[in-house]
């Protein structure tokens, strides 16, 4: 199976910073689109609307979301109210929504929308979180506090979460249908509640011995085989630093250029992508805007560039085997 050569996306920018440990990913939408996201995928064939930007409204008070962390969840909560509504309008117009960020945070908003969707028409939902980090913390397990260290547990229902994080809103999402892809950053407490969940990790270690192309293929299989829907959820903090500088929350070692592209090129050729999320993009970390022409040129490999087409290279390989 593979991508549709023709795809309807509606791009969401999501300008929030609140659930992160650093400003500035509240400018990582407008960075993607000066990058050139909407032209190279609609250079790829595919129409592409720009939703513009999901805002949580302003204050009352006047206050800005980073005075308090009162301020910050309420900033977060307000815009998972939004997106989760705008990714089930998306999906249900058979459109496939981009989130583009933004901490990863937004993510409980857009995972939620989604989930509300593949619930709805009996679909079932299938998680690539392509992170550094679990994001599996709760608020009684975080040492910052910091929400966006905390969307995965959420969405998998973990209790230690205050009414609040309630309503109409949320979604949820098996953890046994969740792999974390490319971690190499996680909290004990973390690790634990991971384990105990059955929530698949593919950490770093494993993909050296491994390689990403078995790794990733056994993930995508059982999307196959369950005829789901994915979910993409791409944080920069993935790459290694050197090649991506602009994320908040780097740690060295991670996927290189190669890696990075043939994951997303991989997860287009098994056509099981409906939904993603890109986070976590500082421009003001960036070097030059480095990580967002990365970020644009990864998008174009998930949604279907190539240096030559699949099926040219295959029946070029099987004519050499034939002697042809």
């Amino acid at each position: 199976m593979s991508q549709p050569t023709h795809l309807a996306i509606d791009l969401f920018g999501i300008a929030c910073d609140a659930g992160a440990s650093r400003r500035g990913c509240v400018m990582g939408p407008d960075a993607m689109r000066i990058a050139g996201l909407a032209q190279v995928l609609a250079d790829l064939g595919h129409t592409v609307t720009d939703c513009g930007d999901i805002e949580a409204p302003a204050a009352l008070d006047g206050s800005t979301p980073w005075q308090s962390p009162a301020h910050r969840k309420a900033e977060v909560l307000a815009i998972a109210d939004q997106s989760s509504q705008r990714a089930v309008n998306a999906l249900r117009a058979a459109h496939l929504p981009v989130f583009i960020g933004g901490d990863h945070s937004l993510s409980m908003g857009t995972l939620s929308g989604v989930a509300q969707h593949c619930a709805a028409i009996g679909k079932p939902l299938f998680v690539l979180w392509v992170d550094a980090h679990g994001d599996f913390n709760t608020p009684a397990t975080s040492e910052t506090g910091n929400i966006h260290g905390m969307p995965l547990a959420l969405l998998c229902d973990e209790p230690d979460f205050g009414p609040e994080f309630s309503g109409a809103w949320r979604g949820s999402v098996e953890p046994g249908h969740v792999t974390v892809f490319g971690a190499r950053s996680i909290d004990r407490p973390e690790r634990q509640l991971l384990e105990e969940r059955g929530v698949e990790v593919i950490d770093m270690r494993r993909i050296d011995e491994m390689g990403v192309v078995a790794l990733m293929r056994d993930v995508l299989a059982k999307v196959e085989a369950a005829q789901g829907h994915l979910h993409v959820s791409l944080d920069v903090d993935v790459i290694d630093p050197a090649i991506a500088p602009g994320a908040g929350t780097p740690v060295a070692g991670g996927l290189s250029f190669r890696e990075a592209h043939l994951v997303m090129e991989i997860i287009h050729d098994s056509g099981t992508m409906g939904s993603l999320d890109i986070v976590e993009l500082n421009p003001y970390l960036d070097n030059a805007g480095m990580s967002a022409r990365l970020l644009v040129d990864l998008a174009a490999s998930l949604f279907g560039r190539q240096i030559m087409p699949r099926q040219s290279v295959r029946m070029g390989v099987e004519a050499t085997v034939r002697g042809i």
